[in-house]
């Protein structure tokens, strides 16, 4: 992916206004991506947009399953792109033995079983959903 979509998407991302309001600072989101350059870029950019929420991206299942099992996190996000795959029903990148062929169906009964039936799942196909869609499971104020 060229850094001119990356940069649209990030545009999307920052569509989402004046997001100062509210602290998540003791809450913790889990990303799984596909894209570690944007997975780097949206690491610097979400925290403030998010009350400033500890912010773990994963963009391989090696490193994401190993996560689901060693920590807690409030919310488990999807990124967009791992989303279109799934619409298109195409593999995730950075999937591995366990996971091949996985669609996100198969991805959130595991985030339950790891982190619990109450566990906040959050997923679009849409850079500017994600803001708002990540502040509601947070349970920051709207933008």
């Amino acid at each position: 992916m060229g850094d001119v979509a990356r940069d649209r998407m990030m545009g999307e991302i920052a569509s989402a206004g004046d997001c100062s309001a509210g602290d998540a600072s003791g809450k913790s989101i889990l990303i799984r991506g596909c894209d570690p350059v944007m997975a780097e870029r949206a690491g610097k950019m979400l925290p403030p947009m998010l009350g400033n929420v500890k912010m773990t991206s994963a963009t391989s299942d090696d490193v994401f399953l190993k996560l689901l099992e060693t920590e807690k996190f409030h919310v488990v996000t999807f990124a967009p792109g791992a989303c279109r795959y799934d619409a298109a029903k195409q593999p995730i990148p950075g999937g591995n033995d366990v996971t091949a062929g996985w669609t996100l169906e198969q991805y959130r009964a595991l985030v339950r079983e790891k982190q619990g039936e109450a566990i906040a799942i959050v997923e679009s196909a849409e850079e500017r959903q994600m803001v708002p869609l990540l502040r509601a499971a947070l349970g920051l104020p709207p933008a």
